[in-house]
């Protein structure tokens, strides 16, 4: 099958090599010109911008977003509609957020342009493991859309899916990454735990290979967590400062919006909020206050 890419970060340059391993045409553009040269090297079609590459599809066209939520889809979107025929598809792979995936499958709907919003898990080992897809939107496009499903997915029979209408596949990837956060959250915490009891002198990276195989706790991420703790035993080339994406935010925010209660989501999220803080006022007035009431001692900055 042939398909038009835009966006070649990592996980878009993967997911491409992958369609070529495929056997698939893949035409791409990025606006890093060495990003899309090294995928021409590799044997993508490569363009200038976003109207050579759809000009360089035959009909129906099919294009795959892989570009950062929020304004820079909003702008490819935009000239999609323009650019783009009666029957051709607009598939956004992102991490959008799924009510902008409902608006712009609108949006496209009006000059009938088919519209798919596919959350996509996988990372960067996605190009040799295959990746997890969440697609929403017309089943009729999907249908048209499974031989690349088939392959970027871990094998034709598993690892992806048709998960509902126009938003449910970025709202199904949502709510996964705010899982993420969770059980990224317990990992966290228990190796710190270990770590603190000093009398024992655990071996955190022996501790996880040994939990790896036939513990209940075994699994993809403690896979990772067991490979950074090879490299770097006590974590000491990583700061403790914790970036979030979004996802998490979302999730927590629609909980509230359905009073679904989400506690170890929406306090993973806390966590990483308060790894960026290098001295919380929070933690201040908490010494504060107990001085004032119990005359406590505090610690004093040096000045």
């Amino acid at each position: 099958m042939e398909l038009g890419m835009i966006g070649l970060g990592r996980m878009g340059s993967n997911m491409a090599q992958r369609l070529l391993i495929g056997g698939h045409r893949v035409v791409v553009y990025d606006p890093v010109r060495e990003t899309v040269e090294t995928m021409t090297k590799q044997g993508a079609v490569g363009t200038t911008s976003v109207v050579e590459m759809v000009e360089k599809l035959t009909h129906p066209r099919a294009v795959w977003l892989m570009v950062p939520s929020g304004k820079p889809t909003e702008s490819n979107i935009n000239t999609l509609v323009n650019e783009l025929s009666p029957g051709d598809i607009v598939v956004d792979g992102g991490n959008s957020n799924y009510k902008d995936s409902k608006r712009w499958a609108e949006v496209l709907a009006k000059k009938e342009i088919l519209f798919l919003d596919v959350g996509t898990s996988g990372g960067i080992w996605g190009l040799k493991e295959g990746y997890c897809l969440m697609v929403g939107g017309d089943s009729g496009a999907f249908h048209r859309m499974e031989p690349v499903f088939h392959t970027l997915a871990p094998s034709p029979k598993r690892g992806y899916g048709h998960v509902g209408p126009s938003g449910a596949g970025h709202f199904v990837k949502m709510v996964h990454n705010g899982i993420e956060y969770g059980l990224m959250q317990a990992y966290a915490e228990g190796f710190e735990l270990m770590q603190a009891k000093r009398e024992f002198d655990l071996d955190l990276h022996q501790i996880a290979e040994i939990w790896r195989y036939g513990s209940v706790v075994r699994s993809w991420l403690l896979d990772l967590a067991a490979a950074a703790l090879r490299e770097d035993p006590k974590l000491e080339s990583i700061q403790a400062y914790v970036e979030d994406s979004g996802e998490g935010r979302w999730t927590v925010q629609e909980s509230i919006e359905l009073a679904v209660p989400v506690p170890v989501i929406a306090q993973s999220l806390q966590a990483r909020f308060r790894s960026r803080q290098a001295q919380p006022l929070g933690a201040k007035l908490l010494a504060a206050l107990r001085q004032q009431f119990g005359g406590h001692t505090v610690r004093k900055t040096k000045s």
